[in-house]
């Protein structure tokens, strides 16, 4: 008899004498004694004891044969130059987000290598999400301190996470400029000592504004009060990050890096002139939720970047639908945005995921059942993470063996600065996809235009990706 077995064999005598003697409540000494009389090990079992206790546990469960099918060749690939890192800072929605649009940029106007500036669009993604948090406010200040939704506005004031829509949003309000003309600072690099402070400071404004309606309760009061904090804040934001320019110089480079011309832009000039398709009406998220009614469209209450900008919104579909436009995309050489719970199953050395990866099961004598849905329900696996998907490998019949995405910690980190996913790791661990409307079926189109199921604030899905 197995361990595994035999382990739930003994379960099953302890369930046994419990409901005979009703003493199941709490442990008790005679399950102390079956538990441990039936934990001695010996031989094999004794070793794979030994070698845990000392060892860390993903070291032992690598599964030293686990080969990449295929290896490295896709047979369908969206070419990039260069790649991003996002350093020690929560940006990963934008540097997907922007690696998307540089990739177009490159491959409609012939450059090098290039990057846009993901600092310029952060400064006015920290300054949107300080009014949506401060008018936020403002709009429930007649509610109790311990209100949900009142609570939760001040345990999450303020986050350098985030999702496409918001990077829609400010992009359509704000534009993009090329990475030279506002680069990455220490603080847009290393957020966490930053991102503390501001919340802070966001905190004691709330609270003030909340003090001030209670003398009085004239809205333009508040309105007025939060203008001067929002000053005080694009002054933080200033010393951080750099002050944004409001028009620049760029000369335009070609392939082989000879100029091509050069003039004086504004960021939304650039924008409209290198990108210029409308963001806002041009994409749709898609997610792959199985513990919730799918071919319907949801919205998630106070998910956005910005006061005047888009609720996060998404139509749910099974993970079929979602790989049928991932492959149509990318056979066309676009790239899409892609989240998931980056960590599970991930071998950094070789950046390759798969559920194969690692063997937790056997070394301890026990099973892993959990499906996809179970995992969201019981919060074991959510989206951690967002990357840019750029390849697929079909087999002869058409099917996906592999992916690949463009990730952002830096070319030294996994295969050249990619991660390769197995299709069944897709399955179980890819959560949404932002996908052009060319590549969605009518069928979806529709479902996309119905008015959404509103969802709550905290829901615990809907984080945003750090």
């Amino acid at each position: 008899m197995n361990h595994f077995k035999k382990i739930t064999l003994i379960f099953l005598l302890v369930g046994t004498v419990l409901s005979v003697s009703g003493q199941d409540k709490s442990i008790s000494s005679e399950q102390l004694k079956l538990y441990r009389q039936h934990s001695l090990l010996s031989g094999s079992d004794k070793a794979i004891a030994n070698a845990v206790a000392v060892n860390g546990l993903k070291s032992l469960a690598v599964v030293g044969q686990n080969d990449i099918p295929g290896g490295t060749y896709f047979s369908n690939e969206v070419k990039s130059k260069g790649i991003t890192n996002q350093e020690k800072s929560g940006r990963c929605w934008l540097f997907t987000g922007l690696n998307i649009l540089r990739a177009k940029m490159i491959q409609h106007q012939h450059l090098g290598e290039f990057q846009l500036s993901e600092n310029y669009v952060f400064f006015y993604d920290q300054l949107e999400k300080s009014n949506l948090f401060l008018q936020s406010i403002i709009d429930n200040v007649k509610k109790p301190m311990n209100d949900r939704l009142v609570e939760w506005l001040f345990k999450n004031p303020l986050s350098d996470g985030g999702q496409f829509t918001g990077i829609a949003d400010l992009i359509m309000k704000y534009g993009v400029v090329p990475a030279e003309c506002m680069p990455e600072t220490y603080n847009s690099n290393n957020t966490a000592v930053y991102a503390d402070l501001l919340s802070e400071k966001l905190r004691e404004y709330g609270l003030e504004l909340r003090e001030i309606s209670k003398k009085s309760p004239k809205t333009e009061a508040l309105i007025s009060r939060k203008c001067e904090m929002l000053g005080e804040v694009y002054k933080i934001l200033v010393r951080c990050f750099g002050l944004p320019p409001e028009k620049f110089s760029w000369m335009r480079m070609d392939v082989d890096g000879k100029p091509v011309s050069v003039r004086e832009y504004t960021p939304m000039d650039f924008y409209k002139e290198y990108i210029g398709n409308d963001l806002q009406g041009n994409y749709i998220m898609f997610m792959n939720d199985p513990a919730r009614e799918y071919y319907k469209t949801y919205e998630i209450d106070l998910d956005r970047h910005a006061y005047d900008g888009h609720n996060w919104t998404f139509v749910n579909v099974p993970i079929e639908d979602m790989k049928e436009m991932a492959i149509k995309s990318i056979k066309d050489s676009t790239m899409m945005y892609l989240s998931c719970d980056v960590s599970k199953f991930l071998d950094s050395k070789r950046g390759y995921s798969d559920p194969g990866n690692y063997d937790y099961a056997d070394l301890l004598s026990t099973n892993f059942p959990l499906d996809k849905k179970d995992r969201i329900r019981t919060f074991s696996s959510s989206s951690t993470h967002a990357m840019t998907l750029m390849a697929v490998d079909l087999d002869v019949t058409g099917s996906p063996r592999k992916w690949m995405v463009e990730n952002s910690w830096g070319a030294d980190y996994g295969f050249k600065g990619h991660i390769i996913m197995s299709d069944k790791w897709f399955s179980e661990y890819v959560f949404r996809l932002v996908v052009e409307k060319k590549y969605i079926s009518n069928k979806l189109l529709e479902i996309a235009k119905e008015q959404p199921t509103l969802l709550p604030a905290w829901d615990p899905l809907f984080a945003p990706e750090p």
